[in-house]
């Protein structure tokens, strides 16, 4: 058994003003009542909010406080995501911190929420870390999830939990319970996806475990989630299958044919290139304007 403890956070988040100090809080509670935890993860934009006007450079001041943060508990911390600054391009990027309160690594969202998180830049690496004596992380963002290459690719590294952070206050956050717990099974790995509140999220997070049972599905209030997980766990499924049957990465290891589609400018994608551009959608002219006719006064001649 490989025991390793990871809490997520779902929390009340303005958009208007900073997060940083009420997380701080937040991880002194967490910590004070579960101090078996090693591991500690908030939600996509935590910090500030989705406005790319608090993007800070690489390395900013939040990022330090939340070093600071990481190195009094002893814990790895994820602290969400924020828009860093590089240039005159910016990105949605989750550093990853260890408890000496150092940045091992910065993960920049590969998929922004297109055509609705404009002006934000995709990254183009992957994430994965290792925890000594644990096992291998890797780490997506929101919208990640949903393109199973990504997920696929890290696990395809080693990753053995997906920590995944995202902001969702939109009608479709049943689709990405599904998602979440169809990327856990299908990749037979553990899989945490944590959500904000208020600004930030309509909560629902959730964590899965590698045989695509749910450990936990949160509500709409806020929660902490102390969850203890078992890495060889991964390992058994992967060996002997999901739940004992399908042993899906050595099947797409052992894959017969390869799959042209991912390789641009190929005949086979020719339907895609006919979906036109992506753009956000409008109102369509002329519907719901007209103003309607009004009826007669039966009191009048």
């Amino acid at each position: 058994m490989t025991p390793f403890a990871i809490a997520g956070i779902q929390m009340q988040l303005s958009a208007r003003e900073e997060n940083i100090a009420a997380m701080g809080r937040k991880l002194d509670i967490l910590m004070a009542r579960f101090p078996w935890v090693r591991m500690v993860m908030f939600s996509e934009l935590a910090p500030y909010g989705p406005s790319p006007r608090h993007a800070q450079p690489t390395g900013g001041p939040a990022e330090q406080i939340f070093c600071q943060m990481a190195a009094r508990h002893g814990l790895w911390l994820l602290p969400g995501s924020l828009f860093e600054r590089v240039g005159d391009d910016i990105y949605n990027t989750t550093p990853v911190i260890n408890p000496s309160g150092e940045v091992v690594q910065r993960y920049r969202k590969m998929f922004p929420f297109q055509p609705y998180e404009t002006g934000i830049r995709p990254g183009t690496g992957f994430c994965v870390f290792d925890v000594p004596e644990a096992g291998r992380f890797g780490v997506s963002i929101c919208y990640d999830m949903w393109f199973p290459e990504t997920t696929r690719t890290l696990v395809s590294m080693g990753a053995e939990c997906i920590l995944h952070p995202t902001m969702t206050d939109t009608i479709d956050r049943d689709v990405e319970l599904s998602i979440a717990r169809a990327s856990a099974a299908t990749n037979q790995c553990y899989f945490f996806d944590i959500n904000g509140l208020g600004d930030c999220g309509t909560g629902r997070s959730i964590v899965i475990d590698p045989s695509g049972y749910v450990i936990h599905e949160a509500g709409s209030g806020e929660e902490t989630i102390p969850v203890e997980i078992d890495l060889s766990r991964v390992r058994r499924e992967r060996e002997v299958g999901v739940r004992g049957l399908g042993q899906t990465l050595k099947s797409f290891r052992d894959r017969p044919v390869e799959f042209p589609v991912y390789q641009r400018n190929n005949a086979i994608d020719g339907y895609l290139h006919s979906l036109g551009p992506l753009t956000r959608p409008v109102r369509t002219p002329g519907v719901g304007t007209e103003q309607p006719p009004v009826a007669p006064d039966p009191g009048k001649s």
